[in-house]
């Protein structure tokens, strides 16, 4: 053993660049897989740790004109444990920013608000306190160790007073250990869900879909068996015919599959996880083909040895195993190499994902891992080389007439094809991804968002949002003042409901809702078509006011649409204007139907325009002065709404980025490649060089006969991988419906850049063969 492992160094140390070259592309690509397999598993482990985690499922609803969604009833959870022996436990969750007092100490939490089984139902662990205890009484809180670091500064919290809102005291009964970075959740501390209710008692209307509610079953329930037994309740609990039928969603799929449809998971993160899953198997595929590639293009080198040794007595399997072993021993240099370099590039991975993933190097599992990957590399990038050099015959490599075997399609021409077709696949996504994120980064967003900012009210602010308003603008920080039930780039409300003349009773149609007071129009910039804005301000009766944008309008069918009429909520609204589609929610999804309700509606949300005629932070000064002479207990937050805007291209962003760097990776490895095989070639044909010299060949012509190979191949290549690359990129468009097209310049232009890449790449060896000296590569040896 100790032989071999001598032998093989010495091997290594006598390969030079090739050495260099080889363990260092395969190191490149085993880091970039490795980066890559780190975020899918993080992004995979969601929610996973729960010991329950097969028990636990998400009451999800579906209905047929509205598809599927993820809010309940308030009452179904405690009705489904009630009534369905196979529930055992539930739980309902909600969340929201509170104001936590402690003496002269004052900070905004996110709280959840949960029954007192989520602690039982979930694994996060409780550090002080009795697990079924500290959520039974309306006036407990339980906070997360960070938490109550923040709010206490190391003293024990248990049994002490916390002022939420400036309105109610509650009490410390536990602390429970930080969330992990892998689950949906996110609170800094839990409250008892029925705090929510003056009464103490939930909201019964079964027609209110208003809630998350997670369930616990029995560890021997049939998911499919309790969701048949299920479907029923919300009609049998409602006078209204209603068709929606509950379902439970598996605990594995809340993070990974987002998109659901007809009940059953749809799409989501899981696409770019399998997206990335691949380009980690071909990143590590093309870095293992370079490996062969040089490693068989230094044949020459090992052929008198493998005659030798044939000649000695060694077996063809003895040879395999012992050229794998060399191949594995390289590979674990590489592999130390890797590693060192996911060290250092991991924070600006991190920095791109927005994660905070790490390596558990004292985690015996990881080193598990670790070592079947260096075996499974080792082994795909040793296995050709190894059956390749292995199969020499002695006679012939000791006479030097080995590597005459010639053909149309060999093995190593099949590797550098298949090499350059996966590199060419990632360059057109990459370009893919940029061009859509550009494509939609250029739509008509429908309004103004440059210095838009909105502000959340309080019970405070709200009650004297009119003497706020009016300060606002007389200050010269505000040019126009509205408030509204949501920001701009969010969906708070919807409805299947609304009502109007001429409608078919059988269309169940989801219409989003927004509500304003007004200069609601004159704030964000939106365009009025037809009508006016709502202003409660100078037509008192504008409370019920409605706007339709152009899409609504299109539905609802009116050819004079002001004054009509529609029912919403169980009253009368006229329509007094209709304004053009705006983007809300998603920059790639079609615009909905909505309707822009007066303040008949809750309008919580302050939408200010800063005078641009001062400086933003002089603008923002102001306007915090004016809060906190309003407000002066609570923090002044406020959100730029360019900058919640620009989040929406966040996760596309990431992919394109990812995309580029791992399509450049690709890319110089396959290049190593071309480099090791351009090698071979120029090695292979040394002697048929030094004839065509001596007869008259130019450097010229003999640079375009070593070039002229591997251009085929390239262009074979392309041709492979065009299909390809149209097919996946137009399958992950139509995940998207505002979509930009495939055009036929891109391949065009990647065509160019690959085959320009590869000349460069192999111009170097040939014209280095195309100058040497003719004698020395004639003579006979």
């Amino acid at each position: 053993m100790f032989y071999y492992l001598k032998i093989t160094f010495r091997n290594l140390r006598r390969g030079g660049i090739y050495s260099v070259i080889n363990i260092g592309g395969l190191a490149i690509g085993m880091a970039a897989t490795i980066l890559i397999m780190l975020w899918v598993y993080h992004e995979w482990s969601y929610d996973r740790f729960h010991e329950k985690e097969g028990q636990l499922y998400q009451i999800w609803n579906h209905n047929q004109s509205m598809g599927s969604f993820e809010f309940s009833p308030d009452i179904i959870g405690s009705t489904l444990v009630e009534d369905y022996a196979e529930i055992t436990d539930m739980t309902r969750y909600k969340t929201s920013k509170q104001l936590c007092s402690y003496e002269n100490k004052k900070l905004n939490i996110s709280t959840g608000f949960v029954d007192p089984a989520f602690l039982s139902m979930f694994s996060f662990p409780l550090l002080q306190g009795d697990i079924n205890q500290v959520l039974n009484e309306s006036y407990s809180i339980v906070l997360t160790e960070d938490a109550a670091k923040r709010i206490f500064a190391g003293d024990d919290p248990i049994g002490k007073q916390v002022l939420l809102q400036n309105k109610r005291l509650v009490t410390v009964t536990g602390i429970m250990a930080d969330l992990p970075a892998n689950t949906i959740f996110s609170f800094d501390a839990l409250l008892p869900y029925l705090s929510l209710f003056d009464s103490g008692t939930p909201d019964e209307n079964w027609s209110y879909y208003n809630t998350v509610t997670y369930v616990e079953l029995q560890t021997n329930a049939n998911p499919a068996s309790v969701n048949e037994s299920i479907k029923d309740i919300i009609k049998q609990h409602t006078n209204l015919q209603d068709q929606t039928e509950p379902f439970l969603y598996p605990i594995s799929n809340w993070h990974l599959y987002q998109k659901v449809e007809n009940k059953k998971a749809a799409g989501g993160l899981i696409e770019s996880l399998r997206l990335f899953s691949l380009v980690a198997f071909l990143i590590l595929l093309i870095a293992c083909i370079n490996f062969m590639n040089l490693s068989t293009a230094r044949g020459a080198k090992k052929a008198k040895e493998v005659g030798v040794r044939k000649i000695a007595g060694a077996g063809r399997l003895s040879l395999i195993r012992y050229f794998l072993g060399e191949s594995v021993l390289a590979t674990s240099i590489a592999a130390l190499f890797a590693l060192g370099l996911v060290k250092i590039c991991l924070p600006y991975f991190n920095s791109i994902m927005g994660k905070q993933l790490s390596i558990e190097f004292g985690n015996i599992g990881f080193w598990a891992i670790l070592l079947v990957f260096i075996l499974f590399s080792g082994i795909l990038a040793g296995s050709y080389p190894s059956f390749y050099l292995s199969s020499f015959q002695p006679i012939k490599v000791l006479k030097g007439i080995f590597n005459k075997k010639k053909g149309v399609i060999t093995s190593r021409k099949v590797l550098i094809v298949t090499q350059f077709a996966s590199a060419i696949v990632l360059i057109v996504a990459t370009l893919m991804v940029h061009r859509q994120i550009q494509y939609a980064q250029e739509r008509n967003i429908g309004y103004d968002k440059d210095q838009l900012i909105c502000v959340d009210l309080n019970d405070q602010t709200q009650a004297r949002k009119e003497s706020i308003r009016s300060e606002l603008l007389n200050s010269g920080a505000a040019v126009s003042v509205a408030c509204t039930s949501a920001p701009m780039t969010e969906r708070w409300s919807a409805s299947w409901g609304i009502n109007w003349k001429g409608k078919d009773e059988n269309q169940k149609m989801i219409i989003d809702r927004l509500y304003v007071d007004a200069g609601w129009t004159q704030t964000t910039g939106v365009i009025i078509l037809q009508g006016r804005d709502i202003d409660i301000h100078t037509y008192t009766t504008d409370s019920t006011a409605v706007l339709l944008n152009a899409s609504a309008l299109k539905i609802m069918g009116f050819e004079e649409p002001i004054g009509e009429i529609i029912q919403n909520n169980g009253a009368d609204w006229y329509v007094v204007g209709v304004v053009q589609d705006y983007v809300v929610q998603s920059p790639y999804e079609q615009t909905r139907p909505m309707i822009i309700g007066g303040p008949a509606g809750s309008t919580g949300i302050m939408q200010i325009k800063l005078n641009k005629a001062n400086t933003v932070p002089g603008n923002l000064a102001a306007i915090e002065r004016i809060f906190k002479s309003y407000n002066p207990d609570f923090p002044f937050e406020y959100k730029f709404v360019d900058e919640s805007y620009a989040r929406k291209f966040a996760q596309e962003r990431r992919t394109g980025t990812l995309a580029s760097w791992f399509a450049t990776l690709a890319v110089i490895i396959s290049c190593l490649g071309l480099f090791g095989l351009s090698a071979y070639m120029a090695d292979t044909r040394r002697k048929e060089i030094g004839v065509r010299k001596v007869l008259g060949a130019s450097v010229l012509n003999i640079a375009s006969l070593l070039s002229y190979e591997f251009l085929i191949l390239v262009s074979i290549s392309f041709a492979i991988a065009t299909p390809i690359a149209w097919w996946a990129m137009n399958q992950w468009l139509n995940g998207f419906s505002y979509r930009t097209n495939i055009p036929w310049w891109l391949f065009a232009m990647v065509a160019l850049l690959a085959i320009g890449v590869a000349l460069i790449t192999v111009s170097f060896q040939a014209i280095k063969a195309a100058i040497a000296n003719p004698v020395k590569a004639i003579k006979s040896e």
